[in-house]
């Protein structure tokens, strides 16, 4: 299985311009790695402009298909929902893969384990590559809830949606067939703080989401990611890692890339 590393840009950089020479430049820096498979996930605004081949022929360089697209959020609706991007406009608009269940798309604009799932729903019904994120607060974490809250979060975001897994969870009925997931651990009290989660904290946090959805579904660690600490995190069985920050200054990236 390849290794992947998915940056998240979030709400940044501030024009195209700049969003062009950040992808050049981590382009340039990786190009001759192999076994990896990098993830870019830019404003929704952005997408167009990176899609290829268009952008390739644009480019210096051919495009390096260890690169692929996505997007940091979707709207499991198409229609009159103003201000929201449907998950068939992502996909014409390049994504290959879809982050959904952010941190801070669930504390600052209230989303819910159910409306999750039915992005997630919608997401695979256009054969977007979901990135399920789950994540215990720094309360739940203290009060000892870390694998409640992990739990909760699987159970009802994944709930009807068949997974490629030997393994039943409670509730779950059929035959499981998806492939088109994998799973994002971001403890919330380790994002954008610089106090990551320790190794083993997250590893264990990995074995029980692991125990829930079976071997064949990638997981992947996020929160605080760096070249320093990245390697720990697969040390422990990640089969990649989620970037915020560091994603944003190629340097830092392309060596966190290498590090992998």
């Amino acid at each position: 299985m390849k290794k992947i590393i998915i940056a998240n840009w979030k709400c940044n950089p501030e024009s195209l311009a700049q969003a062009k020479k950040l992808f050049n430049s981590v382009k340039k820096g990786v190009k001759d790695l192999k076994n990896l498979e990098i993830v870019i996930c830019p404003p929704f605004t952005y997408l167009s402009s990176f899609k290829f081949p268009s952008f390739a022929k644009a480019s210096e360089d051919k495009q390096d298909s260890s690169f692929k697209m996505g997007a940091q959020n979707c709207f499991y609706q198409q229609g009159a929902f103003t201000g929201e991007v449907s998950v068939g406009m992502l996909k014409d608009a390049g994504a290959e893969y879809v982050i959904i269940g952010h941190s801070e798309r669930r504390r600052n604009f209230g989303e819910t384990n159910e409306m999750v799932n039915k992005k997630i729903k919608a997401a695979l019904g256009v054969k977007l590559k979901v990135i399920l994120c789950i994540g215990e607060t720094a309360e739940e974490r203290k009060q000892g809830k870390t694998d409640d809250v992990l739990l909760e979060q699987l159970e009802v975001g994944l709930a009807g949606i068949p997974l490629t897994t030997n393994y039943l969870p409670a509730g779950r009925q059929g035959k499981l067939k998806t492939t088109n997931l994998l799973i994002a651990y971001e403890p919330l009290w380790a994002i954008g703080t610089g106090n990551n989660c320790q190794p083993q904290e997250a590893g264990k946090a990995r074995l029980l989401i692991q125990q829930e959805i079976g071997e064949k579904i990638p997981i992947i660690y996020g929160g605080s990611v760096n070249a320093k600490n990245v390697k720990s995190y697969l040390d422990v069985g990640y089969n990649g890692v989620l970037i915020g920050g560091a994603s944003l200054k190629s340097d830092e990236f392309v060596k966190t890339i290498k590090d992998s």
